[in-house]
């Protein structure tokens, strides 16, 4: 534990992708700034659930996996020393505009003039099967949630379960390395684009994937957490046992704005409305950008968080500097300037 409260310009909560740029954006403004985030390491979801999948939306990236992007934007925010705290959670905030004292589930105190919610969708985990015995079959790993290295499913035997994005991507990423996959949805029709509907249809005919349908998840069988089978079973009651080494329920998070959603400030469904202009909630001084912000035109995409971190940290610099006077500058003609 830090001794005494911590003093920042800008307590940022959350240390996903939007956050690190965030706190970029304030490192070029002469902001100093915190993070703070319950996971025990920075990158939120794209490290936490898909370190290793591409994303395609990156400016400048063609692709580039999570964790290659959470790198880059730590590196970016190197020269700017900016402070985490893991593995804890804002308890508490009071305060007003200007002067902000945040409590964390650690006992930190943070003393910040400005605060930014770049919490992602909240507190979020898997929704998780109603299966008898999942939790020694968790602990063992041969059922998981999320893919972190696809190295670690080589030559296994893997039901994949679930009808949206994230059981396609894996089913397909997956079928490269594994030495079975079962595609398990309870109805006939998959949620997906047609472009990746069309390959799940090629590696099914090159018989690298096995289409289970219309089946749900019935029961798991096996000893001391060694999964053997999957009993799966139609909507008469039909079953069927699919030898298989993991299990990958895909079936969505469950999120939960946790203690955010004590502070006094305006929410709709786990979102947090903002002004578009600056980001900033129905709280003075309180900001929200990326997934949790909400706006009517709103893109839950990374780079549109990108933008408005950009935009939340020029809004916060009067409120920081009320005497001073913002001159904008470019990145090239100014670089980067030394921590403060």
């Amino acid at each position: 534990m830090i001794q005494g409260p911590i003093q920042t310009d800008v307590a940022i909560v959350g240390a996903g992708p939007t956050a690190l740029f965030a706190a970029f954006e304030c490192g070029m403004l002469k902001l100093s700034c915190v993070l703070i985030d319950a996971l025990d390491e920075i990158g939120g979801q794209c490290a936490a659930l898909y370190p290793e999948k591409p994303i395609y939306d990156i400016p400048a990236h063609p692709s580039i996996e999570g964790g290659a992007l959470i790198a880059a934007l730590e590196a970016q925010i190197a020269p700017f020393d900016v402070p985490r705290l893991l593995g804890q959670r804002v308890e508490a905030l009071s305060g007003h505009r200007g002067a902000f004292t945040l409590k964390t589930s650690a006992g930190e105190t943070v003393q910040a003039k400005a605060i930014i919610i770049a919490a992602g969708a909240g507190a979020f985990g898997p929704n998780r099967p109603p299966l008898h015995g999942l939790e020694e079959y968790e602990r063992s790993g041969a059922v998981q949630y999320y893919v972190r290295r696809r190295a670690d499913f080589e030559g296994k035997r893997i039901v994949v379960a679930g009808g949206g994005d994230s059981a396609l991507d894996w089913a397909l990423s997956l079928s490269e390395l594994a030495d079975k996959i079962y595609l398990l949805h309870r109805r006939a029709r998959f949620r997906g684009a047609p472009e990746t509907l069309a390959r799940i249809e090629e590696q099914v005919v090159a018989g690298r994937i096995e289409k289970i349908v219309p089946y749900q998840l019935h029961a798991l069988h096996g000893a001391d957490g060694r999964l053997e089978s999957v009993e799966v079973a139609d909507l008469d009651g039909n079953a069927r046992h699919l030898e298989a080494d993991t299990l990958l329920p895909f079936y969505g998070l469950s999120t939960d704005l946790g203690p955010i959603a004590n502070w006094n400030i305006d929410t709709i469904r786990s979102t947090i409305p903002v002004t578009p202009s600056t980001l900033e909630t129905s709280l003075a001084g309180v900001f929200a950008i990326g997934d949790i912000a909400a706006y009517p035109g709103k893109l839950k995409l990374i780079l549109q968080g990108f933008s408005e971190g950009a935009m939340a940290a020029h809004a916060i610099h009067p409120i920081v500097h009320p005497d001073t006077a913002l001159h904008f500058e470019y990145s090239t003609s100014k670089g980067v300037p030394a921590a403060s």
